[in-house]
């Protein structure tokens, strides 16, 4: 039986782990000092919320999930994004009632049917930060701050971000109506998705990766030129606050979001090296989700990093593990000095690992497949005269210590070493 992982569902192995790690300490420090905490939800809801959330009109419900009956007959889906996961555990445990403003982010596996290629999978991973209970141009942009701050930290190359105000539901309703009329000139032009939606919902189109398409909206009206008086000092604020901290931007009058819950601020940040698929982060302001969810009238703004996308475009990491293989060569006595050390250094918090019933030159090519950059090693001459002989397994260079101080010894360089490679 051939047994292979799903199509567009990967396997993240262990010397590709080092940058998912890095990924993820990295948006937990940038993400901790601007006051976020982290929640965790299940990867599998009742089918409704993404419907309502999303948006029934959207490429990810229509094409996208992956829904089922359960045994109940109850329809479910693998979640497709976040923040309505996220927004239902808020609504669902009061959290906004413990405090009506709430930064809270998230990182897991999210699941969508579409053609798997570079960066972009059936499974893939997303970091998401949500923002909710402040409504004013301050925390749109430092909220946009900390998704750049985050991309900075992680030491992609070639940040670009750009800006957009989709504006409220008033003024984006004469957007609509005046995109409609100068689509429907380009209805021959439009991919049969496009056709369909220009009627209901033509953001859509301006967001569609058909090149006839694009082709069509090039010349489409710019809702900028209809945003209403509050919209327009809010997207004003938005960008003085951006200027204030020192973040780079454009602003792009075409840029609208994939999901129908977005209002006013929306953005998107691309690195370079991933080609024409360049898009690494994106979100924006969703200040009616929280309550077509069924919670309170509670304003929000958010985004989303692929993970996959920025894994890409790291550099290598440092594969190699802290921490210290202890070798024996000797008889029993040996061994169980050995034991002895073995235990000493778990018990003070040091990765350890040893074999020391294989011969020495097996313990010793176990040391080197180990990733530990230390061994530590026990025979007969170091056990008569209590000695431990650290070895390092990179420079092949070794010193003798007492076996009283032996595990502070390899702490030291341990310590010594991580200082070195930062």
């Amino acid at each position: 039986m051939d047994v292979k992982a799903i199509r567009g569902m990967s396997d993240i192995l262990p010397g590709d782990v080092p940058k998912w790690r890095f990924v993820e300490e990295t948006v937990r420090k940038v993400f901790g000092l601007y006051g976020f905490v982290e929640l965790r939800t299940p990867v599998l809801e009742r089918t409704e919320l993404f419907l309502r959330g999303i948006g029934n009109e959207t490429d990810v419900v229509e094409k996208q999930m992956y829904t089922f009956t359960d045994k109940s007959g109850s329809s479910l889906s693998l979640r497709p994004e976040a923040t309505a996961s996220v927004l239902r555990a808020v609504i669902e445990h009061g959290l906004l009632s413990e405090d009506p403003i709430r930064k809270i982010f998230s990182m897991g596996p999210m699941f969508r049917y579409e053609r798997p290629q570079k960066g972009r999978y059936r499974q893939f991973h997303q970091i998401n930060a949500e923002r909710l209970g402040e409504g004013g141009p301050f925390s749109d942009a430092e909220t946009l701050q900390m998704a750049y701050a985050l991309a900075s930290a992680l030491g992609l190359k070639g940040l670009a971000m750009e800006v957009n105000s989709l504006g409220c539901e008033t003024c984006r309703e004469e957007f609509k109506k005046a995109l409609q009329a100068y689509l429907s000139k380009q209805a021959d032009r439009l991919c049969a998705d496009c056709a369909r939606r220009m009627a209901t919902n033509p953001l859509r189109v301006l967001d569609c990766k058909v090149v006839s398409c694009k082709q069509a909206a090039e010349g489409a009206p710019v809702i900028e030129d209809y945003l209403c008086e509050e919209c327009r000092d809010h997207y004003d604020q938005v960008l003085s606050y951006l200027k204030s901290f020192g973040v780079p931007y454009a602003k792009n009058p075409s840029l609208v979001r994939g999901l129908d819950y977005y209002t006013r601020t929306t953005f998107e940040i691309t690195a370079k090296g991933l080609g024409s698929q360049n898009a690494i982060a994106g979100g924006g302001r969703y200040d009616n989700l929280v309550k077509v969810l069924g919670g309170p009238d509670a304003p929000g703004i958010g985004f989303a990093f692929g993970v996959e996308r920025v894994i890409l475009l790291l550099e290598e990491r440092d594969a190699r593990e802290e921490g210290c293989f202890v070798v024996a060569q000797g008889d029993e006595r040996v061994k169980t000095a050995a034991v002895g050390l073995l235990s000493e250094l778990r018990s003070a918090g040091i990765p350890a690992q040893a074999v020391p019933e294989k011969s020495f030159k097996a313990q010793m090519r176990r040391a080197g497949k180990s990733g530990y950059p230390f061994c530590a090693i026990i025979g007969q001459d170091e056990l008569e005269k209590s000695l431990v002989t650290v070895k390092d397994l990179e420079t092949s260079s070794q010193v003798q210590v007492p076996h009283t101080e032996a595990r502070e010894k390899i702490r030291t360089l341990l310590k010594d070493r991580k200082g070195e490679s930062r």
